[in-house]
């Protein structure tokens, strides 16, 4: 166990946590999207959940540092909420908000970063770069909003931790990264017969299970 300080808190932690576990598990709330408890690798692809920590020169992503003793942490500096803030309208700027018609409505992970943020789902002069892609409907038992996605690869681990590996892998580079089910065969489609991991895993509804009438 260490000792650290979290916004003039002391937190007594397990010593391989991250600051990020350290601080959820201690009611402190960091904004983040990609984090899961058993995910050994963090891809820290949300850039929201930045703190300050003393001695480091700029702030970090919680989810990819690890709790040392006597470390000093703030989680709501003017510079980190700068940032955090940033990373959520780059996020919207590739969101397609509907949220009337997303099954994630009020249990959407950006709306709640949204109100946490104090930030409107569709900011004013936030520029769009959302991309012409199809929504995809040739999985026998998935569909996938690829302008709902927000490229957290929830989705990807989750499915590794129920069948061994995965079924879902990312394609595409840049603005036009997104999910895709190649490569899958017939059997293996099967399996998400029984296994709902990645739709409910998936923060914002990008993934759908179909209803018996649309397979």
């Amino acid at each position: 166990m260490v000792t650290i300080e979290v916004n003039g808190r002391q937190l007594t932690v397990k010593q391989n946590l991250s600051v990020l576990q350290a601080c959820l598990e201690n009611d402190i709330y960091i904004p983040n999207l990609c984090f899961m408890e058993d995910m050994p690798h963090p891809p820290a692809s949300c850039r929201l959940c930045f703190v300050e920590v003393a001695g480091m020169q700029r702030p970090v992503t919680s989810c990819t540092v690890k709790v040392a003793p006597a470390m000093v942490v703030k989680t709501d500096t003017p510079a980190v909420r700068r940032l955090q803030r940033s990373g959520l309208r780059f996020l919207l700027s590739v969101h397609h908000v509907d949220c009337q018609n997303c099954p994630a409505n009020k249990n959407c992970e950006l709306q709640r970063l949204a109100r946490f943020l104090k930030i409107g789902l569709k900011p004013k002069h936030l520029e769009n770069h959302l991309q012409d892609i199809a929504i995809v409907e040739n999985h026998a038992y998935l569909t996938y909003y690829p302008n709902r996605c927000v490229l957290c690869a929830k989705c990807i681990h989750a499915c590794r931790m129920s069948h061994g590996h995965s079924l879902i892998s990312f394609v595409g580079r840049g603005f036009n990264t997104s999910l895709s089910f190649a490569g899958i065969c017939d059997f293996e489609q099967t399996a998400c017969n029984t296994c709902r991991s990645c739709a409910d895993i998936c923060p914002v509804g990008a993934l759908v299970l179909k209803t018996a009438c649309e397979r």
